[in-house]
């Protein structure tokens, strides 16, 4: 009990014992607690009833209650690197990353042809559904994170991955009978057996067409 009596305490001089007695008791059990951070503050390791929190906490404008987790904690995870560089290639990846999708942004000037000052191409690839909701999530996310100058042309793409395979087979074979040379005049007896067989094989390649 003398240890709690010397805890370092940030009541006045002129306070109560009552209050000098609350300061110990409440202290005790704080130091039971074990501190949430930084954890709390990790979009990947927070917990997921906190992520509301804590992209409002980030200045997250476009958020959806309904998305799955994974999707929340990326947008969590990339809200600050989006706003620090706001009017960039990389925070126009970021806004369409955190969507899941998977982005290809060019500048006016890496076009072919060369495209008005100040405007980016993004195109965007996705494995997933894709719906006007998203759509619309998208263009909002893209808006925050371009510049007022920037203007943007926008087209979205379903890919798949996987392997193709083709394959063709052909069996070619002939049947030939050899039977036994008669002779006139020429009497046998016994079995007498005489047999061919002639067995080929062609191996074809076939390579899928070139785009």
């Amino acid at each position: 009990m003398s240890d709690l009596q010397w805890r370092p305490s940030l009541l006045p001089a002129n306070s109560s014992a009552l209050e000098r007695a609350l300061d110990i008791g409440f202290g005790s059990l704080l130091d039971r607690i074990a501190p949430p951070f930084p954890e709390l503050m990790d979009p990947t390791a927070t917990p997921s009833a906190f992520l509301p929190y804590l992209a409002a906490d980030r200045g997250v404008s476009e958020w959806c209650s309904e998305a799955d987790e994974t999707e929340k904690r990326l947008t969590v995870e990339l809200a600050w690197p989006t706003a620090r560089q706001a009017g960039t290639r990389q925070a126009l990846e970021n806004a369409a990353r955190g969507l899941r999708l998977r982005p290809e942004v060019r500048a006016w000037y890496e076009q072919t042809p060369v495209g008005q000052p100040y405007s980016f191409s993004v195109r965007a690839f996705t494995e997933a559904p894709y719906n006007e909701a998203i759509d619309a999530r998208l263009d909002r996310r893209l808006a925050s994170a371009k510049s007022e100058r920037d203007t943007l042309s926008v087209s979205v793409g379903l890919s798949a991955f996987g392997s193709h395979c083709i394959g063709a087979t052909t069996v070619c074979g002939e049947l030939t009978t050899v039977y036994p040379i008669v002779i006139e005049g020429l009497e046998t007896s016994g079995e007498a057996c005489m047999a061919a067989g002639l067995y080929s094989v062609e191996t074809s390649t076939i390579y899928p067409q070139g785009a």
